[in-house]
């Protein structure tokens, strides 16, 4: 049974993670595919570094399996390296849709997780991780690529990303 402070407590939290990885990280990632073309989309600077569609197709499959075959108790039917493997082309429009279905997905799995469900522990790719961590995991990993596609849109268009521009960075308190 948990108490009123730990339910107060799991809804913040789940606030704070779904405004990151909904508010931020789907629109930005959704964003630098939109920016590129179909050949930038896969461009590679070398054969050990990933293209931003690889980095949409590993954060599908990283998701999926962290969140949906965990929280959302769902069969783990990923094939990692097939992620990174992937030479394209696939459509912009493609990844696209993969995405947004994700997200609905994980809106319906990230709603209402209860607090017990954040201490509990799953087996996720080779770890032992509770709630909270596959939600901290999540959240920072979706981050991370997102800043590497970023930057790549960056090196190629040229452009900013203009993520900021409603905010004042450089506001005091």
């Amino acid at each position: 049974m948990t108490s009123s402070m730990e339910t107060n407590l799991a809804a913040l939290f789940g606030v704070e993670i779904r405004r990151r990885v909904f508010e931020e990280c789907f629109p930005r990632l959704l964003q630098c595919i939109a920016t590129l073309t179909e050949e930038q989309l896969w461009y590679r600077p070398n054969q050990i570094s990933n293209s931003v569609g690889n980095l949409a197709l590993h954060l599908h499959g990283n998701l999926r399996q962290w969140v949906c075959s965990t929280l959302g108790e769902q069969k783990d039917v990923r094939e990692r390296q097939l992620e990174f493997d992937e030479r394209g082309p696939i459509s912009a429009t493609t990844l696209n849709q993969m995405l947004l279905e994700l997200e609905q997905e994980l809106r319906s799995i990230l709603m209402d997780v209860p607090a017990d469900a954040l201490l509990k522990e799953y087996g996720v790719q080779g770890y032992r991780e509770t709630g909270m961590a596959i939600l901290i995991h999540i959240t920072e990993h979706f981050s991370y690529h997102v800043g590497q596609a970023t930057y790549i849109v960056k090196m190629l268009s040229g452009n900013e990303t203009n993520y900021y521009s409603d905010h004042d960075l450089d506001a005091h308190g």
